[in-house]
């Protein structure tokens, strides 16, 4: 089979189309043949080995073996399942997360039937499902689970643009909130169509210069820091980095010392998440948003566009 390999850390061009072999099934997994997946910014900062401290885990100096086909998201059909799996079936449609298995980048990937998987919405195409696992549950994770918003809430989505920014704002609105989305000048029209009811151009205009507007403001791409943020925040108000080393230390002084609060957490097993995602792209409530999609054979050129930094929602890659 063809894989999407990186034998080095550096720019997008470490990434070399090779073939391996199939990986065997084993009791209790399921080999899923893989019909798109995604290029994401994790991913692309994987590849450059960043950051540093992220080595511990990806490898020192060269990438682990395991970690050299990346991943995350997957949508395809069923080819195998192993002893004992009973959730699945040759021919099942699914999409899912790979998570520290990773391996989505090729022809097949093998994943344990208790893995984040779910059968694949029925109106979605292979495409749009395999945009459609990391960014909507990493966004479910944060506002539903984290922040706990609700109603009548006033929440600020930065990076509203990007994979996780377009679920948000549409989650947040799907949860009842006031949504201020900041984003580029060129994404104003999208995020509004999302749902946002307010839109900053962060060319033009600064959230952080507010006093008191927001209970919770949730920066999707950590271009912002809570000590810049917190003026923004109303007494109470949460504020959700999904990156940042430093951040988990605000977490343990806000906690120990209340009121405005710095929450952080890792949405890795998703598997609860998908099937409430999955109805609400079942019955159009969610928007899948595709910037653009490459064949494996120019997968480069995905992590390209994904370095770059100006992706609006998800980049996929067709197998």
């Amino acid at each position: 089979m063809r894989a999407a390999v990186h034998t080095n850390f550096g720019p997008p061009d470490v990434v070399q189309v090779v073939e391996k072999p199939v990986p065997p099934v084993r009791p209790g997994d399921v080999l899923i043949k893989v019909h798109a997946t995604t290029v994401t910014s994790a991913e692309c900062a994987m590849r450059r080995g960043e950051p540093l401290w992220g080595r511990v885990i990806l490898g020192l100096r060269r990438p682990r073996t395991r970690l050299r086909t990346l991943g995350l998201e997957v949508s395809g059909t069923v080819d195998e399942v192993g002893a004992d799996v009973t959730e699945f079936s040759p021919g099942d449609e699914v999409f899912g997360f790979t998570g520290f298995s990773v391996g989505a980048h090729a022809d097949y990937v093998r994943l344990p039937a208790t893995a984040s998987l779910s059968l694949k919405p029925s109106s979605l195409t292979f495409v749009e499902a395999a945009a459609a696992v990391d960014g909507a549950t990493t966004a479910l994770f944060f506002l539903r689970d984290k922040a706990k918003v609700r109603p009548g809430q006033h929440v600020l989505i930065n990076g509203a643009s990007g994979s996780i920014g377009t679920y948000a704002v549409q989650l947040a609105k799907h949860f009842g909130a006031t949504v201020t989305a900041v984003c580029g000048p060129s994404n104003v029209d999208l995020v509004r169509s999302l749902g946002a009811d307010h839109v900053i151009d962060y060319t033009c205009g600064d959230f952080t210069s507010g006093v008191g507007r927001y209970d919770v403001v949730f920066d999707t791409v950590t271009k912002s820091s809570f000590r810049a943020a917190r003026r923004s925040l109303r007494p109470g108000g949460k504020y959700l980095p999904t990156t940042g080393l430093v951040n988990n230390l605000w977490a343990l002084w806000t906690l120990l010392r209340g009121g405005k609060r710095v929450l952080v957490g890792m949405s890795v097993n998703k598997r609860a998440a998908l099937p409430f995602i999955s109805a609400l792209l079942e019955s159009g409530e969610l928007r899948v948003i595709v910037d653009r999609t490459y064949p494996l054979a120019e997968i480069v050129a995905a992590h390209r566009h994904v370095d770059a930094g100006h992706k609006r929602g998800n980049v996929v890659v067709t197998v």
